[in-house]
């Protein structure tokens, strides 16, 4: 995978970590959001089928930025690896199903689950978006001992509240939510309900 240098002057410090499930357009959506963003360092790992999907719902490369840097799966000298060096924040967007499995169980078999685990040991903030319908028994209870450890559960759930005319519009308050509960600064505030006026007697 393509690797490029960290801007040293980043002060937040954000890893985002796209797994083989289907939303990819989430990832892309922000990663385009992030590319404008260069005071938010961010370390991206893929999970095996990530890039398969992204090909499949994106048809486009990979993103590309100066102050982008892309981990191997299985690089655990990746300085977030360890309690010493936390990120200040970790996204998992989307979240497949096997991979909240490992992380709510705590099998840190590879640099997504690591990273994950040092966030919530460290008390750091670790947002976590599955991408899954409906959800059984097993789901359900790995996003409750996710919660108890100190994720953030945030289903894969955009609001419709401000008017969306395309999936770009859909997909954008989402995204700046996420960056909101990372703790990243944004100017953004369509997500906010009452920001946008919203008549009482809409027809559906």
């Amino acid at each position: 995978m393509k690797s490029n240098s960290l801007s040293p002057s980043s002060p937040f410090h954000l890893i985002l970590a796209i797994t083989g499930a289907s939303g990819a357009c989430y990832a892309g959506r922000l990663l385009e959001e992030l590319g404008t963003r260069p005071e938010i360092r961010v370390s991206i790992i893929l999970s095996r089928n990530a890039e398969s999907i992204w090909q499949d719902e994106c048809s486009i490369p990979m993103p590309e930025a100066l102050h982008f840097r892309y981990w191997d799966l299985f690089d655990f000298s990746a300085p977030f690896a360890s309690g010493s060096n936390p990120a200040d924040a970790m996204l998992v967007l989307p979240c497949s199903m096997g991979e909240l499995a490992r992380i709510a169980n705590g099998v840190s078999d590879n640099l997504i689950t690591r990273a994950a685990d040092v966030q919530l040991k460290e008390r750091r903030p670790l947002v976590l978006v599955p991408r899954e319908a409906p959800y059984n028994l097993i789901h359900l209870r790995n996003m409750t001992l996710a919660a108890e450890a100190g994720a953030i559960i945030v289903p894969a759930s955009p609001s419709f509240y401000h008017r969306p005319n395309n999936i770009t519009e859909l997909i954008a308050p989402f995204i700046h939510r996420l960056l909101h509960l990372c703790g990243a600064t944004t100017e953004y505030e369509g997500f906010k309900w009452g920001i946008n006026t919203v008549d009482n007697d809409v027809e559906y």
